[in-house]
């Protein structure tokens, strides 16, 4: 009886030969794979492109990119075949990130993102040259590139309600056109030393934030006309405010100013001032109007923590300093509105 015996050489070179097919195989699965996921991804980027072309809308001469409420993380490279877009309004769509490439929107004018979930901001930003508004709000981001001191046209900028913003980088104190400036409801202790630096700032709001005291250098803002700083820390205000001629507009409310300082009575450019909520030392209150409820509530916020309160106040406090003996057993003073 005869055995047939297989040569080792012969089994090694088939097996190689199958494994050596086997290999090429998987190789050309692989590429077949990823050539129907890459026509997928052109696909889906066709889809959304055309959706988002379905998005643009001409206002006023201008091209429109105008989404709210729909879900939209991130924006497709595809986006780019829209550069020629003038402003975009993304609200309420979830949007994770700026994209990389917005620095290639060369002829945006105005970019709001508000209410998003936007946690930074790409350093691309700093070559939109003609970009005016940059609206943020209500977004999660902690800190702003200096880049975006490089945006010479931008007139407005809005960060509020970002939370954990603490600091604002020297370079944006080279935002030489910029007007109106929103900081509100963020982490700032210190007065951002940039804002000092803008020449043509007009309007500020650093309300809810965590200020104490404000820079003894805040004149060097001469065109500011509306400062609001409501919700702060604030124990006193320096005498150098008292050379902002063009301050129309003062927010003081909810802080820890214990007086009115009596320099504030130089301040004659002032047309709304508020204390509300200070724990000031000295009581004033005013008799009440004969007007409607209405009236007299809208009186009661114009009037007792406006302009005639505050000058009221500081007579007041100046009355107690030259006979504080007497003023001790004072009651609270009725203020005349007719006075």
């Amino acid at each position: 009886m005869s055995e047939n015996v297989a040569c080792p050489g012969a089994v090694t070179a088939v097996k190689e030969i199958w494994e050596k097919r086997i290999k090429i195989l998987n190789e050309d699965l692989k590429r077949e794979k990823e050539f129907q996921q890459k026509l997928v991804r052109i696909w889906e980027e066709r889809v959304t492109l055309t959706r988002l072309k379905e998005k643009v809308t001409r206002e006023n001469g201008r091209l429109i990119l105008k989404i709210e409420k729909e879900e939209w993380k991130t924006l497709p490279a595809s986006l780019l075949k829209l550069n020629q877009l003038q402003e975009w309004q993304l609200h309420r769509t979830g949007l994770l990130k700026i994209p990389e490439f917005i620095g290639r929107f060369q002829s945006l004018i105005v970019l709001d993102l508000s209410r998003n979930t936007i946690s930074e901001i790409p350093r691309g930003i700093g070559l939109l040259t003609r970009l005016q508004e940059l609206i943020l709000s209500y977004n999660k981001i902690k800190t702003v590139p200096k880049e975006l001191g490089k945006c010479a046209s931008l007139e407005k900028l809005e960060l509020a309600v970002n939370r954990d913003i603490r600091d604002l980088p020297p370079e944006l104190g080279g935002l030489c056109s910029l007007t109106h400036l929103d900081l509100s409801m963020n982490s700032f202790s210190a007065f951002p030393a940039a804002v000092l630096d803008m020449p043509a700032l007009e309007w500020l709001d650093l309300g809810s934030n965590q200020l104490r005291q404000l820079p003894e250098t805040i004149d060097r803002m001469q065109r500011l006309h509306t400062l609001w700083l409501q919700r702060n820390e604030i124990t006193g205000l320096p005498e150098s405010m008292s050379n902002m001629k063009n301050l129309g507009t003062l927010v003081l409310c909810n802080n820890q100013l214990p007086d009115i300082p009596a320099f504030m009575e130089e301040m004659t450019g002032l047309r709304f001032v508020n204390f509300r909520d200070n724990p000031l030392r000295l009581e004033l209150t005013l008799p009440p109007s004969e007007g409607t409820e209405e009236e007299e509530e809208e009186e009661e916020e114009r009037e007792l923590f406006g302009l005639q309160f505050m000058h009221t106040y500081i007579q007041e406090a100046r009355r107690e300093a030259d006979n504080p003996a007497g003023c001790l057993a004072n009651p609270p003073v009725s203020v005349n509105p007719d006075a």
